[in-house]
């Protein structure tokens, strides 16, 4: 069995604010989780996760349904608690994507910019003083981070 990457304690924690997004309490719950968890660590296609976590199409249909639902962004913000403020970091990455990635008829947004490197988009990162994520934003690959205004996502009550 692969190793779990959530203890008891964390796993009770993100249980209860699944269940508050409407997530159905299967038995299987937790190892679909940690089967998304696992795949989001290792980076392998969903076809190659262990059998152990249950069917590959399972997860990897409930994990399409939960983030276009947006049940995975309301539980990322859910966990952030009491973020320090003090020093917030914004950093981004690119990331590149497949030369087939764009162009396909849909009703949500992309975040894929063509430049002299292809296909890309980036991820914009914001961290607390204790390097906990605050924030994050996918964009078009072209924007630098000069671009991204963390401000109307991470706020400061004080000032």
């Amino acid at each position: 069995m692969p190793r779990l990457m959530l203890s008891d304690e964390l796993w009770s924690k993100l249980e209860k604010i699944l269940l508050q997004q409407a997530i159905y309490h299967k038995p299987d719950l937790r190892m679909t989780v940690e089967g998304m968890l696992y795949r989001m660590r290792v980076g392998c296609p969903w076809r190659d996760l262990p059998s152990a976590f249950g069917g590959w199409n399972t997860i990897y249909k409930r994990f399409n349904a939960w983030s276009l639902a947006g049940k995975w962004l309301k539980a990322f913000k859910a966990l952030v608690e009491e973020p320090d403020f003090e020093w917030v970091f914004i950093d981004g990455t690119y990331v590149k994507a497949h030369q087939h990635s764009a162009g396909a008829a849909s009703d949500h947004a992309e975040a894929i910019g063509k430049s002299r490197a292809g296909n890309t988009s980036k991820i914009h990162l914001a961290v607390d003083a204790h390097g906990l994520p605050v924030a994050f934003e996918i964009t078009v690959g072209i924007p630098d981070d000069r671009d991204r205004s963390f401000r109307r996502i991470v706020t400061d009550d004080s000032g």
